[in-house]
């Protein structure tokens, strides 16, 4: 009943609700769940505001509001000047170094930043990325850290603390990832998993990427880290943080998953029918 100056697409709407439901952050009435007025206080796209929310659960609210507040100021965190792009290209996969694709490359590259430079101009310089994108990233994590404390979380939380793992890019986390066996950095993955299940593809026989309910054919952005290795080792299952419409429909800021997590972490969403596949089935064919 709202006197919309442009009325949106009653479609829209309806998937709007349909989404903040399968969230949690709305019950059968439509009305706000003690979730939802949580995930509210933030001035956060609601997918991401569960993920700062879930974080609590799996112990990594510190890992979570710097991926948070990276993946908020847009994809203008690295640049790649022509002249460059060879030494901007390197820079770049080495925060990848260690798995986790799009969303631990974020991480280590704020980390990077704010620990071992101490926010320093002259590193962002070196390594091809933007300085005016990372400020804007500590300004937007310092008021997530703030608002943590309102609806009593604790922002200080962290994976090195509870089990003094650094999350770095090293070469046993390369091995873990090429293995498909547990890093250290998967309670991030499954945090980010929480608010982003709506936005999970898997590979098909064929070699592309579908989405799991819509069963819509997408691709990796070439922009992601994954996109480098996707030949010499695909992911079979992947979640992603947007879609972007160019000439194909190319996911944005992607990351491996696993199937199992799906249905641990949204059984309302997800059936065992949706991931059985991922089980019995051999990987697909990688293209020649």
């Amino acid at each position: 009943n709202f006197d919309f100056m442009d009325r949106p697409p009653a479609d829209t709407l309806i998937r709007a609700l349909e989404q903040l439901y399968a969230l949690g952050s709305l019950n059968d009435r439509g009305e706000l769940t003690k979730l939802g007025r949580r995930m509210a206080e933030f001035p956060l796209d609601p997918m991401l505001s569960k993920s700062v929310i879930a974080s609590e659960k799996y112990g990594c609210v510190s890992e979570i509001l710097s991926t948070v507040s990276m993946l908020s100021i847009g994809a203008s965190v690295f640049h790649r000047p022509k002249e460059k792009a060879v030494h901007a290209d390197t820079a770049r996969m080495n925060f990848a170094r260690g798995g986790g694709g799009d969303h631990m490359a974020l991480l280590r590259c704020y980390r990077d930043w704010s620990e071992l430079s101490s926010y320093s101009a002259q590193w962002c310089f070196e390594n091809y990325v933007q300085v005016k994108s990372m400020k804007k990233a500590r300004d937007v994590r310092e008021q997530l850290e703030g608002l943590c404390e309102r609806v009593e979380i604790d922002p200080t939380t962290s994976l090195d603390k509870k089990d003094g793992n650094k999350i770095r890019n090293n070469d046993d986390d390369d091995a873990a990832a090429a293995t498909g066996e547990s890093n250290n950095f998967d309670p991030i993955l499954k945090a980010i998993t929480s608010g982003f299940f709506y936005n999970t593809a898997k590979l098909s026989k064929n070699g592309d990427y579908q989405t799991i309910k819509q069963h819509r054919t997408v691709h990796i952005h070439p922009s992601s880290v994954l996109a480098k290795t996707q030949e010499e080792l695909p992911q079979p299952w992947l979640v992603y943080f947007e879609l972007a419409f160019t000439s194909k429909e190319f996911m944005r800021q992607v990351a491996p998953i696993k199937p199992d997590w799906l249905i641990e972490i949204a059984p309302h969403f997800y059936q065992e029918s949706d991931v059985l596949d991922a089980r019995k089935k051999k990987m697909p064919k990688q293209r020649k």
